[in-house]
């Protein structure tokens, strides 16, 4: 029997049997759905506060909004416009597409390298790039940030201002690149040996054979490294203080929701709506792209 007989479960013959499996398997139904509106709960919280206006929040819990419905849409146009956190928000975008796209396609390219094309020294300099992923962000900081001030790569060139965001985009890049390799080359390589040489044997070349064949047929790999880049991009403060600190027109939403604390911090409608359209992003391309996270987390870890 193969695993993937083994994984198929044997339905249930009888009312009894299926009543034994449901009352056997409830109580991790039971914790599972514990941790998901445990999880819920804040974030359904922090949506319906965004709502509301100022004085009820202060005066009321979120809560009280489920039975007294007097939400306003206020909170987002004041955040969006007067703020100028609209503008943050295409921050956000122009920095986080490019250094999720970068790193996933160099990635996919170098693990297709180290995982079909043979070369000297090829499982050595493997373990190498591996061995990167241990290096702290915080130490190359300043080595990062003097060698991209030496390059000129934080300052617009040929007249767009959009080139401002090299640097950042670089050094995204550079930190991404050794977990796609490792994610991607340990996907590939459970990929079937006989279609490789097939298309080998029909004359096809290793960028011919990588876009037709392996890309294809990695997309829930793929897809779980875009995941894990997009959210550390979009979510990242530290580095966008640090290459962007010279361009506050450019800094992202991570960096401008500080700004709308007050002295005493009371801005809380302004604050909910500004983390809301902060974490709406990440939920819906997690949202969108789950369905192959779970594969490509899992690939390589069992045989069929």
């Amino acid at each position: 029997m193969t695993t993937v007989d083994q994984a198929v479960a044997i339905p249930a013959r009888s009312r009894s049997e299926r009543v034994i499996r449901f009352i056997s398997r409830a109580p991790i139904h039971f914790a599972l759905i514990g941790l998901a509106v445990i999880w819920l709960v804040p974030t359904v919280g922090l949506g319906i506060t965004s709502f509301r206006h100022r004085d009820d929040i202060a005066s009321s819990g979120w809560w009280t909004a489920v039975t007294h419905w007097d939400w306003t849409l206020k909170n987002y146009t004041d955040v969006i416009s007067a703020t100028g956190m609209g503008h943050a928000w295409v921050n956000s975008l122009i920095i986080t597409i490019p250094a999720t796209l970068l790193p996933l396609t160099l990635g996919a390219l170098a693990a297709y390298g180290f995982a079909w094309v043979p070369f000297p020294f090829r499982d050595t300099i493997f373990l190498i790039l591996v061995a990167l992923m241990v290096v702290p962000i915080q130490t190359s900081l300043v080595p990062l940030v003097k060698l991209f001030r030496l390059w000129h790569l934080s300052e617009p060139h040929f007249g767009i201002n959009a080139f401002s965001f090299t640097g950042i985009w670089l050094a995204h890049t550079s930190f991404g690149l050794p977990l796609a390799v490792f994610l991607l080359r340990n996907f590939f390589i459970t990929l079937p040996k006989d279609l490789i040489e097939a298309a080998r044997m029909d004359g096809a070349s290793n960028f011919a054979i990588f876009r037709r064949v392996v890309v294809p047929l990695s997309v829930p790999a793929l897809a779980s490294f875009g995941i894990f880049q997009f959210l550390w991009v979009w979510n990242d403060l530290l580095m966008a203080l640090v290459f962007l600190a010279g361009h506050p027109n450019n800094a992202p939403m991570t960096v401008r929701i500080p700004y709308l604390l007050s002295t005493y911090g009371q801005e809380y409608n302004l604050l909910s709506a500004a983390s809301f359209l902060l974490m709406i992003v990440p939920l819906v391309v997690f949202f969108a792209l789950q369905r192959y996270f779970v594969q490509g987390l899992l690939a390589g870890s069992v045989k069929t």
